[in-house]
């Protein structure tokens, strides 16, 4: 996904993306951003989420923008809520939708 679409501004407020990254040990991690690419950095470098804290290298496995901050949040509750399978195939068909 483009820095541009990163970074778009719907009137005067930003939109929120939705992210997984994947942990060395497998793990899936899901938070919100309207800045991705900041945020992935912030965890690499140990900070934000003490869940990802010494479980890198880290992989940024998805990103997708939801809207508001109302909508990603309720976005991040209901994948929060998904098994590790179904979150897994989610992100297959993501990324298969992204390559065509």
């Amino acid at each position: 996904m483009s820095l541009e679409l990163e970074t778009e501004i719907a009137g005067n407020r930003k939109t929120w993306f939705l992210y997984m990254i994947r942990c060395n040990s497998g793990q899936l991690y899901t938070g919100i951003s309207t800045d991705v690419t900041r945020r992935f950095s912030e965890h690499e470098a140990g900070k934000g989420a003490k869940f990802l804290r010494g479980k890198g290298p880290l992989l940024l496995m998805l990103q997708q923008p939801v809207g508001s901050h109302s909508e990603a949040l309720k976005r991040e509750a209901q994948v929060k809520k998904m098994s590790k399978v179904a979150k897994e195939q989610w992100i297959d068909q993501h990324t298969k939708s992204q390559t065509l």
